[in-house]
């Protein structure tokens, strides 16, 4: 069954539709199924494993004892010739799939044949203006619906037995800028999502809506001067400016198109009742043009998921100047010291410092460099606020000329991007998937207008080595010790899972789906797939069997902005299609 945005679906015969749905069986999935979804080994409800984002499996019949005997049982591929970056991790309810392949396609597959039961593709405008390629993370479950976003800013629910369109919804003008590519989440009952667009000047905001009506029920724009509100009997009832007053951290009038979108997504803490989500780069990258801080960009927030309300924040780099972003996932978890236990939360930023936080009000416990290269500051504060080298900032330009050019590390695309990291419950460590480069930047002189590029900054990324560029890091959030590494010619560009059976599964751009031993990083498996994998694998247990599954497909922001970067990447191939692995019954053997 194949069904595309705004028109009917294909014909199918009255038999082939019977059987299509008669082999699904009947659920709904609950705000307790989401809440228990790091407890249920033959689900995955939420996108991170859980609503906590830990990216941990508690299973352990695969384990590094036997995971050499791991074999795939089934692939799928997307079809078609959209390719592009694949970047979704698959979400698993009673034995059927449902994940999103590349230009806003919703695909639903047997998880025991791989037998693609529906596909829903989204029918895009020409003028969509996504910044990084035209990937999708993933969907979200609730009720008896699929739930995702698109590259021209709306929301769709499909149906989950046969794909068909129970509402749609628009969040933003496309013809601003804005996008949506992460998977929205469910949180007490309400469809959160965020927003896509800072090259454009947009205006970054979370949304929560009724997943069941797409009615909206609040909004909280995440440009320090811009008012949230929530809706009460079919009206806007204001409910604060978000944290300041019109232009107290933007000169002028900027704040009108200060970017700060949370494209990423986030993550809910069920102990603080907290919505955990980062927000991107202020606009225009130039940031002579905006002295200031800039809030809420570059900031990690909490709120409150019953009005949008900001609990507290935390801003990795105030007054951004080269696109550093702080949109990468803060992960809870909980730290115990001085025999002590406290409820923390770590970031490993794209400015290159990973930090540790206390998630009950934002305050800075620490924070290390984790790439070997910073450049544009010296270190961090007491409070977690770079000491900067302002010889390392992009100087100022003319109206004629550009500004003076520096070289910076880590380049804008980060010590880490997009690519969520994992945490391991048993070794405490954390799995972060970086990279070693940098980039010769400059300012140029620019000017809002709706649609187009703001960025007022050229750039050219380089490597740091010939050896390597991708670094997947075991982490110590205790101490910052780096406890194993693993070198990668390319640039590693997909996400991380842990598991109890002392595993680390990642994938890299050469296509291979790589296991390692969680304690040491001795690499004890790999899988070539035929293309980049780039997307977040998951594990799950059927019929008493342990299924590992990872999306393959070539693609994202680095061979559209890598630069010297895309030299190395630029032969490998595009591809769509998801990949499913079990070990065989008689490989099941003691965990070492």
């Amino acid at each position: 069954m194949k069904h595309t945005g705004l028109r009917k679906p294909l014909a199918l015969t009255a038999l082939s539709a019977a059987m299509a749905l008669s082999s699904l069986p009947a659920w709904a999935v609950t705000d307790q199924d989401i809440m228990n979804d790091t407890k249920t080994q033959g689900e995955i409800v939420t996108n991170g494993l859980g609503v906590q984002g830990q990216r941990y499996s508690t299973l352990d019949t695969l384990n590094a004892s036997n995971v050499q005997q791991l074999r795939p049982v089934w692939a799928f591929s997307f079809g078609g010739e959209k390719q592009r970056g694949q970047q979704a991790q698959p979400l698993i309810k009673d034995g059927v799939m449902y994940l999103t392949g590349s230009y806003s396609r919703v695909f639903a597959v047997d998880a025991r044949t791989g037998t693609k039961l529906w596909q829903y593709d989204a029918r895009l405008p020409d003028g969509i203006m996504p910044c990084c390629d035209v990937i999708n993370r993933g969907v979200a479950l609730y009720d008896d619906l699929v739930i995702f976003g698109t590259l021209d800013a709306k929301l769709v629910a499909l149906n989950k037995d046969t794909g068909r369109v129970v509402w749609r919804k628009t969040v933003a003008d496309y013809k601003a800028g804005y996008s949506i590519s992460a998977a929205p989440m469910i949180v007490k009952g309400k469809l959160i999502t965020g927003v896509a667009g800072g090259e454009f000047g947009v205006v970054g905001k979370v949304d929560a809506y009724d997943p069941k009506t797409g009615e909206l029920l609040w909004t909280r724009p995440t440009v320090e001067g811009h008012m949230g509100y929530v809706m009460k009997d079919g009206k806007q009832v204001e409910n604060g400016i978000s944290g300041g007053k019109p232009g107290q951290t933007w000169p002028g009038d900027l704040w009108k198109t200060g970017g700060a979108a949370p494209w990423l997504g986030g993550y809910y803490d069920p102990e603080t009742d907290s919505i955990l989500i980062g927000t991107g780069n202020p606009a225009p990258w130039n940031s002579h043009l905006r002295p200031g801080d800039n809030l809420f960009s570059a900031s990690r927030l909490a709120l409150n998921p019953d009005d949008g309300s900001i609990k507290w924040h935390f801003q990795t780099t105030p007054h951004d100047g080269w696109d550093y972003d702080g949109v990468n996932e803060l992960i809870s978890f909980d730290l115990v010291e001085g025999g002590k236990t406290i409820k923390a939360a770590a970031t490993a930023d794209r400015n290159g410092f990973f930090y540790v936080l206390d998630r009950t009000n934002g305050k800075f416990i620490r924070g290390f460099p984790f790439v070997d290269k910073i450049t544009w500051a010296k270190g961090l504060d007491d409070n977690g606020r770079p000491i900067y080298d302002d010889a390392n900032r992009p100087g100022v330009p003319s109206e004629s000329e550009q500004g003076n050019s520096v070289f910076v590390a880590p380049s804008f695309l980060g010590g880490k991007n997009w690519m969520p990291m994992a945490y391991s419950q048993d070794t405490g460590l954390f799995y972060v998937p970086s990279n070693e480069w940098g980039m010769d930047m400059w300012n140029e002189s620019v000017s809002y207008k709706k649609g187009a590029a703001y960025l007022g900054a050229g750039f050219t990324i380089k490597p740091l080595n010939e050896e390597y560029i991708g670094v997947l890091r075991a982490i110590d959030p205790k101490t910052g010790k780096q406890v194993w590494t693993y070198k990668n010619y390319a640039p590693l560009w997909g996400g991380v899972l842990a598991t109890k059976g002392n595993l680390v599964f990642t994938g890299n751009p050469e296509g291979y789906l790589m296991a390692f031993d969680a304690k040491t990083g001795e690499k004890l498996y790999e899988f070539q797939t035929g293309s980049g994998v780039i997307g977040s694998p998951v594990t799950w247990e059927m019929d008493g069997e342990q299924y590992v599954s990872v999306v393959s497909g070539w693609g994202g922001a680095v061979p559209l902005w890598g630069g010297e970067v895309a030299k190395r990447v630029k032969d490998l191939n595009q591809g769509g299609m998801l990949w499913t692995f079990k070990l065989p019954k008689e490989q099941v053997v003691a965990k070492r």
